[in-house]
């Protein structure tokens, strides 16, 4: 069994750690908030980089008159102050002015981050330790499911994303699409994302969050509307029921172990809500946050032995012999 569950994790770990693709890139603005931001860090940069050619300027200039005078500078009179009074006064009020149009910029461009999203598209985002549950709501409660570690979002319609912390603070963050919104528990705060082409976007926590949140990140999807009402459709739909002996037996083996406890299959028996929807996890690029690809051996890996991939996560450890091991991988590798 252990011989079994070694392989697995060589398996799944040499199809290499941080399976999570995409942009994740402030500078590639995907969005209009993102451009937004983009333009904002531009403009700082080079406000500041103009300031500071200035400074070295007037400091080469004093540096070098100081040398051509060849003598030791005289006691300033009535003239010189008031010279150098003015120029300090002028100084002031250039800083004054420079920092009062940052901040009214700034100001202006993160009180428009926060749009309102009447398309219909709402996604009620939940952070855990170390891991996102994403909920599609809809005023027909049949048409509400839930994924996980993944967004997917129709292109050119904005969405509008409720966050809500449920352990520590999180902070959602994707930086080709919008700015960052801190997730905190007992809060409600809330961000739009619009995608103005279709892409895989990168996102990630970006709130100090524990041991594992370097590896708490996700997934963006923007398609056009016609492959997200699709896409939509398809993850309404429960699970198909395993074609495959191997796949049969692993979902066997799901159900007969403490897996429903934490986890849902829609169609299944399995009803947990302490852990990720599995019910169309196959059809997801990722799995872990992020952390490895969607495949077969993966799936293996994260199953025989979590601690080992990702230390520190909730998920704990089912004792499997190498024929459950390889049945249930199947089984969850169905699941699309």
């Amino acid at each position: 069994m252990r011989a079994g569950r070694r392989l697995a994790i060589g398996v799944g770990l040499g199809l290499g750690l941080g399976g999570c693709s995409g942009s994740q890139s402030a500078l590639d603005a995907h969005g209009a908030q993102a451009s937004a931001l983009r333009d904002l860090m531009g403009l700082f940069t080079v406000v500041c980089g103009t300031v500071w050619l200035l400074v070295l300027l007037a400091l080469a200039v004093a540096v070098w008159r100081r040398r051509a005078s060849g003598r030791e500078p005289a006691e300033p009179g009535a003239t010189s102050e008031r010279r150098l009074g003015i120029v300090v006064g002028v100084a002031v009020a250039l800083t004054v002015l420079t920092i009062t149009g940052l901040t009214f910029a700034s100001y202006r461009t993160t009180r428009g981050l926060t749009g309102i999203a009447d398309e219909g598209v709402t996604i009620r985002l939940r952070g855990y330790q170390w891991w996102w549950e994403a909920t599609y709501q809809d005023q027909a409660p049949e048409r509400v499911f839930r994924t996980a570690n993944e967004l997917r979002i129709p292109v050119g319609r904005p969405v509008r994303v409720e966050l809500a912390g449920v352990d520590v603070i999180h902070s959602f963050w994707v930086p080709s699409l919008a700015g960052k919104q801190d997730i905190i528990p007992g809060r409600q705060n809330e961000i739009t994302l619009k995608a103005e082409r279709p892409g895989i976007y990168r996102g990630q926590c970006a709130e100090f969050c524990g041991l594992q949140h370097a590896h708490m990140a996700f997934l963006v999807i923007a398609e056009l509307p016609e492959n997200y009402e699709a896409w939509r459709s398809a993850q309404l739909r429960a699970a198909e029921p395993p074609a495959d002996p191997e796949a049969a037996r692993g979902r066997d083996v799901f159900l007969a172990k403490s897996c429903k406890a934490c986890h849902a299959i829609r169609g299944t028996p399995a009803g947990g809500v302490l852990g990720p929807d599995l019910t169309h996890v196959a059809s997801r690029e990722t799995i872990a946050a992020g952390l490895l690809p969607t495949t077969r051996g993966s799936l293996a890996a994260w199953v025989a032995d979590p601690q080992t991939v990702k230390p520190g996560s909730k998920m704990p450890l089912v004792p499997l012999d190498a024929d459950e091991l390889r049945a249930v991988s199947a089984y969850l590798a169905s699941l699309k």
